[in-house]
């Protein structure tokens, strides 16, 4: 009797798992790698890439304030300010393109990555909740890839 009470008991939590499984089993269907690499790479892409345009006037000159704010607020303790702002502009206008062609989507990946570590260690390290979603979203891309919506597909680069 006690038996036949612990299978009934098993069969309900049986039926619950399998459902929910089978419901996770569709959204991993239709959130499929494509889906998450494309929304990594412009979701990241774009955070780098409007920060560089505030940097910027026009296409690439780089503004005064700029240089100010490498000498004033960042301090970045192993480049010069002016050096550490062209450097730091232009990688964060070439990366983020890179990443939204999906070209050389690991190594664009990998080098917003040390951007932010930079970031995080000599800047502004209260705000790790911040760089720690964007790290996320870069490791997923280092790791995995572009997916098949990209030009590293395209030209079969891994």
């Amino acid at each position: 009797m006690m038996r036949s009470g612990k299978t009934a008991a098993v069969a309900p939590d049986r039926r619950l798992r399998g459902a929910w499984n089978r419901s996770a089993d569709r959204l991993t269907n239709l959130i499929s790698h494509a889906t998450l690499a494309l929304a990594a790479r412009f979701g990241v892409g774009s955070i780098f890439f409007m920060s560089g345009r505030t940097k910027v006037n026009g296409l690439l000159t780089v503004k005064d304030g700029a240089y100010a704010l490498f000498r004033e607020e960042y301090k970045l303790p192993v480049l010069p300010p002016e050096l550490a702002a062209h450097v730091t502009t232009y990688a964060e206008h070439l990366f983020p393109l890179l990443l939204a062609l999906g070209l050389f989507t690991r190594l664009s990946a990998l080098a917003l990555l040390g951007m932010t570590a930079v970031i995080q260690i000599f800047v502004y390290p209260h705000a790790w909740p911040t760089h720690l979603s964007w790290a996320v979203l870069m490791l997923y891309l280092v790791g995995r890839g572009a997916g098949p919506v990209s030009m590293d597909r395209l030209f079969a680069v891994k």
